[in-house]
């Protein structure tokens, strides 16, 4: 079966995904949500948001883990959420965690990992511009591009261009290549044997990888400066 472009497929196997653009819409208002992560850590400490982000995701992790092993939780998750799940989150055949808990380890990862400034502009573009393709593929989506849209991509990487184009401190040439970065990785699945990556951990890790590196062969002076959220 060859995936519709609009459409998302499931786990690679080219199975559209069942969500119609109302469940779209409120999967991704959640998704958009974590938006507030970023503009929170701009303004506290790099211990405190450790402080917040470990217990935020050891819940959504244990959630995930127990709706795998025990049927009330299964039931009861289902119950709740099943309508925003796509095909794959709630296949009982193979167990994954969902996309809550992936973001949430993106920014703890994030927070750990890189400078302030490099972790504020990935995650922004994995909460805002991921939410701007998907429902820009879901809703234009003709034409392939990678295993998403050309409509979706071409609106991740529009609204990534705006996205660092308003963080403070920010090198805008850098800033340009993370989002070149994040739109291509939105745009191809990348997989490690049969696991998929989810796209909320490879986004903001490689466009902040990206700019760390970039920061590090050309900038190396002002990698200081990306701990301060001004």
């Amino acid at each position: 079966m060859t995936e519709t472009p609009g459409r998302r497929t499931d786990n690679g196997k080219n199975r559209p995904d069942s969500l119609g653009i109302r469940h779209e819409l409120a999967r991704k208002a959640i998704h958009l949500s974590s938006i507030t992560i970023p503009l929170i850590y701009c303004h506290i400490t790099r211990d405190l948001a450790l402080m917040l982000l470990v217990p935020l995701f050891m819940g959504f992790l244990l959630v995930d883990l127990l709706k795998n092993i025990s049927e009330p939780v299964s039931t009861w998750y289902r119950r709740n959420f099943g309508a925003m799940l796509r095909e794959h989150e709630l296949s009982g055949k193979k167990r994954h965690l969902n996309g809550a808990t992936f973001i949430t380890l993106s920014a703890l990862l994030l927070v750990l990992f890189f400078p302030k400034i490099l972790a504020i502009t990935a995650f922004s573009m994995v909460a805002v511009s991921d939410t701007v393709a998907a429902l820009a593929g879901k809703t234009f989506g003709k034409h392939r591009f990678g295993h998403k849209s050309l409509e979706g991509s071409a609106s991740f990487f529009i609204s990534a261009l705006l996205i660092v184009s308003v963080i403070p401190g920010l090198n805008l040439p850098v800033g340009i290549v993370m989002a070149i970065t994040a739109t291509l990785t939105e745009a191809f699945d990348f997989r490690i044997g049969e696991f998929r990556i989810d796209d909320n951990l490879s986004i903001p890790l490689m466009s902040a990888g990206t700019g760390l590196i970039c920061y590090s062969i050309f900038l190396p002076e002002q990698i200081a400066s990306l701990s301060l959220c001004r």
